[in-house]
């Protein structure tokens, strides 16, 4: 089924796509906060009038803020499988001087990161013909964080959910608060947790083997992240905070596949390749059923 969202002009007209439309496009301000943005790429030979319709993934950044050249390195992606790719920019410093970590969890210092991303997707899909309203998902470490939680909150504008390696995790846990659980979701994000509406949705989990460093992301008292029930994971390594998210999930009836790469360390250029492929067998799964429907 194709999605149609309103034109991006009134009177049911299209602004012309140019030279910087396709291909490694520009950063672009949010229309909605225009201190964030984001980047795309298109394929090359994208046709402004004709009938195809492409899917759209989402890469989110870690906290080094590479959005350009994660984005860059889904450009062969983009070309083969026929997706728009789309990494926004989350500046640090945002809620306070030399933060960097408030996106990871969406909503912080009366920023919604995660409804801010939801208009620049509205954004894409006003310029651009998408096939339909739910598109890919891929974070690593912070970009990890963002996407596990994303998913929680918007399962249902999610094909997929490739969780790459995040540092802190927020399982399934209905006896802490967030972050650590999510007793109180729905005080935080105004609206009830879908259980159902996750299981719906293809989940990939991707990490190294050698992922032991805990230097960046162990916890203590005195940490801003603290909270009761952060000292259940607060010495454990990403390896091991994936290995309880996971069982969360599972737990839950919620089905996960997961890639740990050989031989590698906390590098997300690593988890290109694994993503890559499971970002295949998702679309090539969606687009089959779409056609027999």
């Amino acid at each position: 089924m194709s999605w149609s969202p309103k034109p991006l002009l009134e009177g049911g007209m299209r602004d012309r796509l140019g030279y910087y439309d396709r291909g490694p496009t520009p950063y672009f301000a949010s229309r909605m906060d225009p201190r964030l943005s984001y980047c795309l790429y298109v394929p090359r030979d994208y046709e402004e009038d004709a009938d195809e319709r492409l899917d759209l993934v989402v890469l989110i950044h870690g906290t080094a803020r590479w959005a350009e050249h994660y984005r860059d390195a889904f450009a062969d992606f983009a070309e083969t499988h026929r997706v728009i790719v789309l990494a926004p920019l989350f500046p640090g410093g945002m809620t306070a001087p030399g933060e960097l970590g408030s996106y990871k969890l969406l909503r912080q210092g009366g920023i919604a990161y995660d409804l801010v991303l939801l208009d620049m997707v509205a954004e894409v899909a006003e310029r651009y013909r998408l096939r339909s309203s739910r598109f890919l998902m891929h974070g690593f470490s912070g970009g990890g964080h963002f996407t596990h939680r994303f998913l929680y909150v918007h399962p249902e504008r999610l094909l997929g959910a490739s969780i790459g390696a995040p540092g802190i995790v927020t399982l399934l846990d209905f006896n802490h608060d967030f972050w650590v659980g999510v007793r109180n979701f729905e005080a935080v994000f105004g609206k009830t947790l879908d259980l159902d509406a996750i299981r719906r949705v293809a989940i990939h989990m991707v990490i190294g083997e050698e992922d032991t460093e805990t230097w960046e992301i162990r916890l203590a008292p005195a940490d801003s992240w603290w909270m009761d029930g952060a000292e259940l994971l607060a010495e454990a390594n990403r390896l091991e905070r994936m290995a309880a998210l996971l069982a969360s999930f599972e737990e839950h009836g919620i089905t996960v596949a997961q890639d740990v790469v050989p031989g590698a360390g906390h590098d997300g250029r690593a988890m290109l390749e694994p993503v890559k492929r499971w970002f295949a067998k998702v679309l090539a799964e969606a687009r089959k059923t779409d056609a027999a429907a």
